[in-house]
């Protein structure tokens, strides 16, 4: 059959019809793929409206970028394509480890990195020396918007502020302080810097706790300061065991010449006394001879004799002009008295 040249052919040689049926096959095609797309991107927006903040979080709504609102824990709505949010944790506790690193946490056991980050760690103290400081800071943050748009690469900039601050306490303090007895001290100095610091630049972050986590003299002195510290120890260990010595010793010494001197005074207190007693009693008697000596001294003989005769084992009185009177005499006494060399005969006329 010939064709008009006029006649409009079908490409690779196919029928009018068949063209034609393949012509609406492609365009019921295309109306599925954009009702299917539609339907995406329904879905997509649908979903897109909607977000979740969890317990610990706070969402920062933003419109093209800039801000707009926060929003509370919960399920929240938000314009898609205009509006975004970033959840920000200010219910979480955050740290930053400094001349250490922690890789895991399993149970109890922390593993740590074994590189060690020297340019963060190695300070030099107030006296010249040099101390290896890793200390961990934990903080919240406190305010979101500031957090967020107040301060570039916040977490950056607190980092450098600590490694300033803990390198100022440090360079203030000698390196016994800072190895041994200052490091409460330098913990609670460092956070209240950090502080201050994090208010000025209106960081919004509160610092919780600055701890010193270790401590150590370089590693190639770490041997000798090792033995300073053993040659230390030691000379407490002296001083002390001294010292008690001495508060057992010299304690009892002292009480011991106080009661000497006490006794020695009691002792020269009681002489006195009897000296002076005896002269008053002897002056007394003087005078009293003096008025009358007879009277005087029978008095002294009978209180000289009350005194010496109770002292006097057995006695023996007879009386010469006794006649005719057996005496009765306690023999058996007498010869027990005899017997002891306590008896005594005497005779009274």
């Amino acid at each position: 059959m010939n064709r008009s040249p006029f006649e409009e052919r079908p490409p690779f040689g196919e029928s009018i019809d068949e063209y034609i049926n393949r012509l609406r096959n492609v365009r019921f095609r295309g109306k599925s793929f954009l009702r299917l797309a539609g339907v995406l991107l329904i879905l997509i927006l649908l979903f897109g409206s909607f977000y979740q903040i969890q317990p610990e979080q706070v969402g920062v709504v933003l419109q093209f970028g800039r801000f707009s609102r926060t929003t509370e824990p919960g399920l929240r709505f938000k314009i898609p394509i205009v509006e975004s949010v970033i959840k920000v944790p200010v219910q979480r506790q955050l740290k930053q480890e400094f001349g250490f690193r922690t890789i895991e946490t399993s149970g109890l056991r922390s593993e740590y990195s074994d590189r060690a980050y020297l340019e963060e760690s190695s300070m030099l103290t107030g006296d010249l020396n040099v101390a290896v400081v890793e200390w961990i800071v934990q903080y919240r943050v406190s305010d979101p918007y500031l957090y967020l748009f107040k301060v570039r690469n916040v977490e950056d900039t607190f980092r450098f502020m600590n490694e300033a601050v803990v390198r100022e306490v440090v360079g203030d303090r000698t390196v016994t302080e800072v190895l041994t007895v200052g490091r409460q001290e330098i913990e609670t100095t460092v956070q209240q810097r950090l502080q201050e610091l994090c208010n000025q630049y209106q960081s919004g972050i509160t610092v919780d706790q600055v701890v010193l986590q270790n401590v150590n003299p370089p590693d190639p002195v770490k041997p000798s300061w090792d033995e300073v510290n053993q040659a230390q120890q030691q000379k407490d260990r002296l001083i002390n065991e001294a010292r008690a010595e001495y508060n057992q010793v010299v304690p009892r010494a002292k009480g011991e010449a106080q009661q000497t001197i006490l006794q020695a005074e009691g002792f020269a207190l009681d002489r006195v006394n009897r000296a002076q007693g005896d002269a008053t009693r002897f002056k007394a008697l003087h005078d009293a001879y003096r008025r009358a000596p007879e009277v005087t001294r029978k008095r002294m003989y009978l209180e000289t004799m009350q005194q010496i005769l109770p002292r006097v084992g057995g006695k023996l009185i007879l009386d010469e002009g006794a006649k005719g009177v057996m005496p009765l005499l306690p023999l058996e006494n007498l010869q027990k008295t005899i017997s002891t060399g306590a008896g005594r005969k005497e005779v009274t006329p």
